[in-house]
């Protein structure tokens, strides 16, 4: 009877899952009256002072610090910068001091998000974007993205190289990137600062990251005029465009190496004498014959007076730049007497001397010759004392 019972309950459980209706997905789906067809749903709605007239319960605020050479440029925006925040109902402040600047909500901040906007403001002042261009991030289409760059490559010189590759040639990369992603682009520093909607951001991202990674801009440069051109093609605009993007191959260029003449050898007959292995060398020096802690105890005074020899060489060039340099020699004069010409930097007793002989021979002149100070002044009557004595005449021609 058991038997029976259990084959009743399987065809009953099996006539159920029969009778069970097929599931479908999203049955519990209803169209909604809002979304009709056409509606564009990546549209940014504008929010007015309409949507929150209460405001703001709680004060929210973000500083922002800017470097030493912007503190200038930020005195004389600033007066525009309150201006333009004040209008959407947020405050600001420059501290000098400390070199920062700050964003706060205040009572009359009706927008829950511009705070967040002003925060990107002074992100883009401290990074150097002209306060006109920087002041445009407060239109609810424009977002913006700063990218950093710096910790990407360690090579300075390679990063440089990279930077100024995404420039390109007057500017002119950057240009084409500007037009294709409708996006400002600024490079400064280890940072590129950038300005426009999500998707133009996205690729500015994807370019400048892949520049500084090696990876040259030309070649997404022209992957997005592909694509501009592609989107154009209402045919096309739901298509998959993989077969009409270019597949660049990574090509690793070798570089010439160059080319190192070797000198040839004398040729002889006999091979190279053979290298002594380590036992020899143990077994020459009669480290073979010691115990395992003699060895090691032998290492490690090798070691230590490696270390110590290492230590006395580094003190050595650290004293070198305190030593005094060596004395030139004195110069020979061209005369021809041939006498040692003095150096400059005489001593004290020389110096004395030479005195002391000056005045000597200022006394013999006063001694030998009768001279008058009146010979030296010029005579009040005027410059008679000056002029010279006539000279004698002759005796032959007197006595002619």
């Amino acid at each position: 009877m058991s038997e029976e019972e259990d084959r009743q309950e399987d065809a009953s459980t099996s006539g159920r899952q029969e009778e069970r209706p097929p599931r479908k997905k999203g049955k519990h789906d209803k169209d909604k009256p809002w979304d009709v067809e056409g509606t564009n749903h990546w549209e940014i709605q504008r929010f007015s002072k309409e949507d929150n007239p209460t405001g703001l319960l709680e004060e929210s605020s973000f500083a922002i610090l800017f470097p030493k050479y912007r503190e200038r440029y930020l005195r004389e925006v600033w007066p525009v910068v309150t201006k333009a925040l004040k209008e959407v109902g947020i405050g600001c402040e420059l501290n000098l001091v400390e070199g920062s600047m700050t964003v706060k909500t205040t009572r009359k901040t009706w927008d829950p998000f511009v705070i967040i906007k002003g925060r990107d403001l002074l992100k883009l002042l401290a990074r150097s974007v002209p306060a006109a261009q920087a002041l445009k991030i407060l239109n609810d289409d424009m977002q913006c993205d700063v990218i950093k760059i710096g910790g990407l490559v360690r090579n300075k010189e390679k990063f440089v190289k990279r930077r100024q590759r995404l420039l390109g040639p007057n500017g002119a990369t950057l240009k084409a990137l500007e037009l294709l992603t409708n996006c400002y682009i600024l490079v400064q520093g280890n940072t590129v600062s950038a300005m426009g909607p999500y998707h133009g951001l996205k690729q500015v991202r994807r370019v400048v990251e892949d520049c500084i990674k090696n990876i040259h801009p030309i070649y997404h440069i022209k992957t997005l005029m592909i694509k501009r051109e592609l989107a154009k093609d209402p045919a096309l605009k739901e298509e998959n465009w993989e077969r009409f993007l270019p597949k660049f191959k990574k090509k690793n260029v070798k570089r010439k190496k160059p080319v190192i003449q070797k000198k040839k050898k004398d040729y002889t007959p006999f091979p190279p004498l053979q290298l002594p292995r380590k036992v020899d060398l143990q077994l020459e020096s009669g480290e073979y014959f010691l115990a395992q802690d003699e060895r090691a105890e032998r290492a490690k005074e090798a070691q230590q007076q490696k270390q110590a020899d290492r230590v006395a060489e580094r003190k050595r060039k650290r004293e070198e730049a305190f030593e005094a340099p060596a004395q030139e020699k004195l110069p020979v004069s061209d005369n021809a007497a041939g006498k040692p010409v003095k150096p400059k930097n005489r001593d004290l007793a020389d110096m004395a001397e030479e005195l002391k002989k000056k005045a000597k021979k200022g006394k013999r002149r006063e001694q030998d010759g009768n001279q008058n100070v009146q010979d030296f002044l010029a005579s009040p009557g005027g410059s008679a004392a000056l002029k010279p004595k006539p000279k004698k005449k002759q005796r032959g021609a007197t006595e002619t």
